[in-house]
């Protein structure tokens, strides 16, 4: 295990500070004595239900009827028991299950309606009082709240009186408790899901007006804090950008159902993010698998594309979540050009940088590994390696370094990544092509040196050029001491095959279609290797990647270039 730097050592102190603080005023506020100042601990009366957002799968209602419960990747077999009887498959299954976002799946399944009433009462009778530690984490206290705010037409039909009240009186009691410890919330993501769910039940639950008055501003400063003003989020992972818009839209609905004004900074923050995800779609209509996108939800996103009120006017550029951008006839190229987020923010970072992914048409050719679902947390620290993604891997290390902490690693969800501490790129436009030049310094504490990338996309969508220079950055050229061996990756995408060509320089890429493409490299040993497409929704998936392997002595280049049938042409 490495030492922590000065630097990671500080940032390690400031975040447990910091949580620390938010620990003592949380069990401060949530005493009973202070209580009274929240609002009422129950529910009167419920003026509306929100819109929810998040797609329902129906065969979620078959397997329950043969006694399985499958959540975060895992199934467990109940039988005709309670699913509470249990233990827990994994963490993340026990946190879906006291979260209750499962309960959209039985929405349409009427017969199951009455499954859905007899295990929220359950609940209530087995964990009402808040003891368990997993149920009454403040983001699942969140996620539980909406999730049964938003069910309560399928929850409160057909109860009895008993039985209402105990509902009732127990999101209402849920929504002061989630008011008094909000301060206890993770950073990044946790704590919007938090101020949505307060701000959710202020407004669909009577007698919580002043609540509302008091978390707006919450809200909207937490939302500031987080996002880009490009609309990416702070953490650079596009998976998060979709999950706030799956809360923030059925927010604003509340809003104009009460009559209230929408807040302007949720109002500006849903239009921005509209955009980054347009922004961050290739061709596929997948998003760009960096930094902790797994499979792209694709039934959601097509709902969410649908509020964006501006889809003539796309986001051209996203300076400030450090991706770009190329787009040449129907070809498109996503790149990573940035460092990874702050520390806080980087548990699920992935070590990327100048990676890029390609589609052409409607079809991805290029693909980063993605990050796997939860059923497959073993690959993850594979997945977030430099070599699970579209780009040069020098000396076989990443170019991020991951910083082992068990402490940190509980304070921000995840094991965080530092390195490159520099990223650069830039768009140029030329007569024939437009190009994007990029750089990063990830390899120069180890190595000495620099990867520079020139992508350049032919206007014609016919052909990209690349070039990969690992350069000492020097005026003069730096012979190193020994050789470093470097690998440039290209992932396909497991609906692509390739096979090598006659000329040793040469792969043929296929597409399902038929369609060929050539892909061909100079001065370098060109292979065709096993790879593992981590983000697919039923999990990793076996598929080929292009590998250009060599060494490099000092200043190297390493050119490659991806043509359609017919363009490619001699040295």
């Amino acid at each position: 295990m490495n030492a922590l730097t000065f630097s990671e050592q500080s940032a390690l102190a400031r975040i447990a500070v910091e949580r620390a603080r938010r620990l003592v005023v949380a069990r401060l506020l949530r005493s009973r004595a202070l209580r009274w100042q929240y609002g009422a601990a129950q529910a009167d009366q419920l003026l509306l239900v929100p819109q929810e957002l998040r797609t329902s799968d129906p065969s979620f209602a078959d397997e329950l009827e043969q006694g399985l419960f499958g959540l975060g990747g895992a199934v467990a077999h109940i039988g005709n028991g309670s699913v509470f009887d249990l233990p827990s498959p994994s963490a993340a299954w026990a946190r879906e299950l006291h979260g209750f976002g499962w309960l959209r799946h039985l929405r349409t399944a009427r017969e199951s309606h009455g499954v859905a009433r007899e295990t929220v009462v359950e609940w209530i009778r087995r964990y009402g009082a808040g003891s368990d530690r997993t149920a009454w984490q403040t983001d699942v206290i969140g996620r539980r709240i909406v999730s049964w705010i938003s069910g309560a037409e399928m929850l409160l039909e057909d109860v009895t009186a008993d039985e209402y009240d105990m509902i009732t009186d127990s999101l209402g009691s849920q929504l002061i408790r989630l008011w008094a410890c909000r301060g206890d919330s993770a950073p990044g993501y946790p704590r919007v899901v938090n101020l949505v769910a307060l701000a959710t039940g202020a407004l669909c639950i009577s007698g919580h007006g002043a609540m509302l008055d008091k978390v707006v501003p919450q809200l909207g400063a937490e939302l500031d804090r987080q996002l880009m003003e490009d609309g990416g989020h702070i953490s650079r992972n596009p998976a998060i950008v979709v999950e706030l818009l799956l809360d923030l839209l059925p927010l604003r609905t509340c809003f104009q159902a009460r009559q209230r004004h929408v807040p302007d900074l949720v109002e500006r923050s849903i239009r921005r993010m509209l955009r980054f995800v347009r922004f961050m779609r290739l061709g596929d209509g997948s998003l760009g698998h960096f930094n902790g996108m797994g499979a792209t939800p694709f039934d959601s996103l097509a709902i969410l594309l649908g509020y964006d009120p501006a889809p003539d006017q796309p986001l051209t550029e996203a300076s400030a979540s450090r991706y770009a951008r190329l787009v040449s006839d129907d070809l498109v190229i996503l790149a990573d050009i940035g460092v990874p987020p702050p520390l806080e923010s980087a548990g699920h970072a992935a070590a990327g940088a100048l990676s890029f992914e390609l589609s052409v048409g409607t079809q991805a050719v290029f693909v980063n590994g993605g990050t796997p679902g939860p059923a497959d947390e073993t690959w993850q620290a594979a997945s977030r390696a430099t070599a699970a993604h579209n780009t040069l891997v020098l000396g076989a290390r990443s170019s991020a370094r991951m910083v082992e902490s068990s402490l940190l690693a509980q304070l921000v969800g995840g094991v965080p990544i530092r390195f490159p501490t520099r990223a650069a790129g830039r768009i140029e436009e030329q007569d024939d092509a437009v190009r994007l030049v990029s750089e990063h310094d990830g390899y120069v504490s180890r190595f000495g040196l620099l990867h520079k990338r020139t992508l350049s996309l032919a206007k014609s969508g016919a052909r990209l050029e690349g070039e990969d220079h690992v350069t000492s950055g020097q005026a003069n050229a730096m012979r190193l001491p020994h050789d470093v061996p470097y690998s440039v990756h290209f992932h396909v995408h497991p609906e692509i095959t390739c096979r090598l060509g006659e000329d040793p320089g040469l792969v043929t890429v296929q597409f399902p279609a038929g369609e060929l493409w050539y892909f061909r490299s100079e001065k370098a040993t060109i292979s065709i290797e096993d790879s593992i497409h981590f983000a697919d929704l039923v999990g990793p998936r076996n598929t080929q990647q292009i590998v250009l392997r060599g060494a490099c002595f000092g200043d190297t280049k390493i050119r490659w270039s991806f043509s359609k049938l017919g363009q490619i042409e001699p040295d």
